[in-house]
């Protein structure tokens, strides 16, 4: 899966995304909860078909982690400390024994062995992150040979209207922390991975999922 052509993505920093997260952290679930659930619900859906350890890289304040099957392992790692402690608040007062750790780690440089997880996934996490080529690569680092990677996103069009206010508003991606402006190409980095799946999701088809296989 090489050899697409990748243009620049407009430059955001850690900095940035620790500020915007900081921010957005304490009405995050009352402001983009039901944008988000359904997407969540359905990534969750796909990645409860398989069994064994499961890394979720940006889990932000847990809304994904009552939708895992129980009889999964889930680690959550996050670098916000602020949406961390809702997470860790959310899987002690669900009682949610299937999530093993959530830890402060950054999606760059994940601090796991190579083939430690059955699954791994992102969700609404790579318009955020600094390097979306590195952290998919790590995800491609930490899964198992024949496991499988799961990406939920908005991807950008080159077309139409949409295309013309995500392009403009690219230029404030440091202010918003996150990219508008992001082609789905950006994650077509290796030939290590078989992209499986590829499909808008419900309801308004803004968010697409990506679920790509683990070549050996």
């Amino acid at each position: 899966m090489q050899g697409h052509a990748r243009r620049a993505l407009a430059e955001i920093d850690n900095h940035d995304v620790m500020r915007a997260y900081r921010r957005w952290a304490p009405v995050y679930d009352a402001t983009f909860g039901k944008v988000v659930e359904a997407g969540v619900k359905q990534a969750t859906s796909i990645v409860n078909r398989y069994h064994g350890r499961v890394l979720e890289v940006g889990v932000g304040t847990g809304l994904s982690l009552p939708h895992y099957k129980h009889s999964l392992k889930v680690t959550g790692i996050d670098l916000s400390p602020d949406m961390l402690m809702r997470a860790r608040e959310r899987a002690q007062k669900r009682g949610l024994r299937h999530v093993d750790a959530l830890i402060e780690m950054d999606a760059t440089a994940l601090k796991f062995a190579d083939n430690s997880f059955d699954v791994t996934t992102a969700m609404f996490v790579m318009t955020v992150v600094p390097d979306p080529v590195k952290v998919m690569n790590e995800l491609i680092r930490v899964t198992k040979p024949g496991g499988h990677i799961v990406i939920v996103n908005h991807f950008s069009i080159d077309k139409g209207l949409r295309a013309v206010v995500e392009k403009r508003l690219a230029r404030f991606s440091d202010i918003l922390g996150w990219r508008p402006d992001f082609p789905v190409e950006t994650l077509m980095v290796s030939g290590k991975l078989k992209l499986e799946e590829q499909r808008p999701l419900k309801p308004f088809g803004f968010f697409t999922l990506l679920r790509f296989q683990r070549l050996t």
